[in-house]
């Protein structure tokens, strides 16, 4: 199959989350099955000092009619991640100042409706046309919506997929939002693109795609129910009604995350030989000035800071933590009240806790690394990665039940779970993470257990090859019966 991916994140290029994970490694393994996968995304003004691969003019001032008065010229580039194409679309200034990935989404909406015309303007004259386009989150909701609308005849024979990798996220616009990219107001009901008053793009994707997944099959359940389906359970629900909603388990790309070869770690190790994960940990205490406590676990957390990911109960039970003891190196940028609680209790117990305010993917690799576990107490997370990654790196994830960390971890098989979300439970959690820490041996075993599980991409990239056919009958099927 020709699949094509839409998606305003693709790691290495731009990334500030496991969306920009998932497009950089997904059609790797997808290519790997035979399939002819690309990807299409904005040509942010990082990519061309990013030292990736090389970068070729593909089609100069293409012209783009995003409606009848605002046209704009559009370049497309092309270069490559890991032997699969990748498509750079700008035009008019738009992503040429994003200058970092945490400047991607600056606010706005004209970028993304330009991004979306010209992802489907830019194939003919490419001479590629996908058997499958597949979307991701809001940003790219309106590509389903001007297929099915607008492109109608041009994209006659394609499918639309739509992954929604995390339902809280929807992009909600006024009504002339149709009027800008030439669609409908017609499709402004509660069976297409309106919710609750406003266009909603991740409705609107998902209601004119013929298939939709989430991100794992807990969190595909979850979002059917109104403590999830963030004002959208009525039509999650729907969808799974008539078949079309799918879960389906995230991956990681075993050789990006490798801690026998990643560049980013002092020391090198694997699950065999574990010398580097000692020399890991003491670089990183030295580098961050922590004198190491004896018998204390040090755990690490890459995230978000937010109540989502759970941060605000890391804050809450810091204290009672650093008691058992435990040391934490944070990392991560998000909402102003966690980012102070966090920096205040740093300064308050500097041997136990450091806090880092921002991202840098070099020294989450560090941390990682470096860590014996890893905190990802989420009030919700739709698959969540990190658990995954700090497994691969020897550090035993401890999570709260809830998504994807429900179906990848098991007390004590290859990490620690708690379910209530409460402060007790999480310490308590914390608790036996520290004291199976304390048994040499069996938490030796444990580490080597979790070091070597297959965690790739292999089994769930079958799963998308399985729902990329569905999605092709379905819409063949569609278009006899219109016949």
């Amino acid at each position: 199959m020709r699949v094509l991916f839409v998606s305003v994140e693709v790691a290495p290029f731009a990334k500030v989350g496991g969306l920009a994970d998932v497009v950089g490694s997904l059609p790797k393994a997808l290519r790997s099955q035979g399939h002819d996968v690309r990807i299409v995304m904005p040509d942010y003004g990082m990519i061309q000092r990013g030292g990736h691969n090389p970068i070729k003019p593909l089609l100069g001032q293409l012209p783009i009619e995003i409606n009848s008065n605002w046209h704009v010229l559009a370049d497309v580039r092309e270069t490559s991640h890991d032997g699969v194409p990748v498509y750079l679309v700008s035009g008019d200034g738009y992503f040429k100042s994003v200058d970092r990935s945490e400047a991607i989404y600056t606010p706005g909406i004209d970028q993304y409706l330009f991004f979306s015309v010209a992802t489907l303007q830019m194939l003919e004259p490419l001479g590629w046309m996908p058997d499958v386009i597949h979307c991701h989150d809001w940003h790219t909701g309106l590509v389903p919506v001007l297929m099915r609308e607008r492109f109608r005849s041009e994209f006659s024979e394609t499918a639309a997929v739509f992954t929604i990798h995390n339902l809280a996220y929807q992009g909600e616009f006024d009504l002339d939002v149709l009027d800008k990219v030439q669609l409908s107001r017609g499709l402004f009901n509660v069976h297409q693109v309106e919710a609750w008053g406003r266009v909603n793009f991740l409705k609107a994707g998902a209601a004119f795609s013929n298939r939709v997944n989430t991100v794992s099959p807990t969190y595909a359940k979850e979002i059917l129910s109104p403590s999830f389906g963030a004002n959208l359970d009525g039509f999650t629900r729907s969808l799974d009604d008539r078949g079309r909603l799918w879960g389906i388990l995230n991956g990681i790309d075993l050789e990006m995350f490798d801690p026998a070869a990643d560049p980013d770690l002092p020391a090198h190790f694997s699950a065999d030989d574990m010398t580097g994960k000692a020399a890991c940990k003491s670089a990183l205490l030295e580098e961050l000035r922590l004198d190491p406590i004896e018998g204390a676990p040090l755990l690490g957390v890459v995230s978000r800071m937010s109540s989502q990911k759970g941060m605000d109960l890391i804050a809450e039970a810091a204290e009672a933590l650093f008691d058992i003891p435990v040391q934490l190196v944070i990392l991560g940028a998000g909402e102003p009240h966690v980012v102070e609680a966090l920096t205040r209790l740093g300064r308050e117990f500097p041997n136990h806790l450091r806090y880092i305010d921002g991202f840098n993917l070099a020294l989450g690799a560090r941390i990682y690394g470096a860590c014996d576990g890893f905190l990802m107490p989420s009030a919700f997370e739709p698959c969540g990665l990190g658990q995954m990654i700090a497994r691969r790196y020897g550090a035993l994830p401890l999570v709260r039940a809830t998504g994807g960390l429900a179906d990848t971890v098991t007390e004590g098989v290859d990490g620690f779970v708690f379910h209530q979300r409460s402060r007790e439970e999480f310490v308590d959690a914390v608790k036996r993470l520290a004291a199976a820490y304390r048994k040499p041996k069996s938490w030796g075993k444990l580490v080597h257990r979790v070091m070597t599980m297959d965690e790739s991409w292999r089994k769930s990239a079958i799963e998308y090859e399985r729902m990329y056919i569905e999605a092709q009958t379905d819409e063949r099927s569609a278009k006899l019966q219109t016949a």
